[in-house]
């Protein structure tokens, strides 16, 4: 796990900031959830764009009073499915959920392609996910990867761990923006599966994933969308 030093809520909604910025922003649509080590399972309540959620906008799933998204049931389908599996992100990034508006896949590419060299999976009904039967059928288009491409409506991505799940989902936008710009200069050279799978714990590690954490938390400061009060 990535160690940081703040608590579950105040990741979640850091991890919405920083998605944000990465593409995800839409309307208020868009959530990010987490599982503490305890089984709580803590999401983005509805109602407040990700680049405006504080702590305190995070609420624990299972809380009859808050106001959930109608697609909650897409976090709880995964969680139920993936013990591994300890955050989620459902959104609608534009060159992932364009990728997945084609018949095409995406291609390892690049090294951010290599995070993804298991594949990516594909769910291939373009309805709002919002009962458990539709959550559970997600999660199985899923299976053990990283990533799902809900065709013709958006993206789900899952980490170990908030950090890891703000850098897989921001790292799916960036491939399928970079293939997108590269099917337009020529042929399409993939790296090789092999090559991709040897590559990727070289690439990808907690401590450079802490890094990126933490670089992000700064960069979102700077510009002045840090958060405001927090909460444990």
């Amino acid at each position: 796990m990535v160690a940081v030093a703040q608590g579950i809520r105040e990741q979640v909604a850091w991890a919405c900031r920083i998605l944000a910025s990465e593409g995800y922003a839409d309307l208020t649509l868009g959530h990010v959830s987490a599982r503490g080590t305890d089984g709580q399972i803590w999401i983005k309540r509805k109602g407040v764009a990700l680049d405006e959620v504080e702590a305190e906008d995070v609420v624990a799933i299972d809380d009859t009073g808050a106001a959930l998204h109608l697609e909650t049931v897409l976090h709880t389908g995964v969680y139920g499915a993936r013990p591994d599996v300890g955050a989620v992100v459902h959104g609608h990034p534009p060159y992932a959920t364009a990728l997945g508006a084609t018949s095409s896949d995406l291609a390892v590419l690049t090294h951010d392609g290599i995070l993804f060299a298991d594949g990516v999976g594909r769910f291939d009904e373009p309805d709002l996910i919002v009962d458990e039967e539709q959550g559970s059928r997600v999660a199985a288009a899923l299976g053990s990867r990283r990533a799902v491409l809900l065709n013709n409506h958006g993206v789900l991505v899952v980490g170990k761990d908030v950090p890891w799940v703000v850098l897989t989902a921001a790292t799916l936008e960036r491939a399928a923006r970079l293939q997108e710009i590269a099917s337009t200069i020529g042929e399409l050279q993939p790296i090789g599966a092999e090559l991709a799978r040897q590559l990727l714990p070289v690439k990808y590690r907690d401590e450079f994933v802490a890094e990126y954490w933490s670089s992000w938390q700064r960069r979102i400061e700077r510009d002045g969308g840090g958060l405001g009060g927090d909460l444990p």
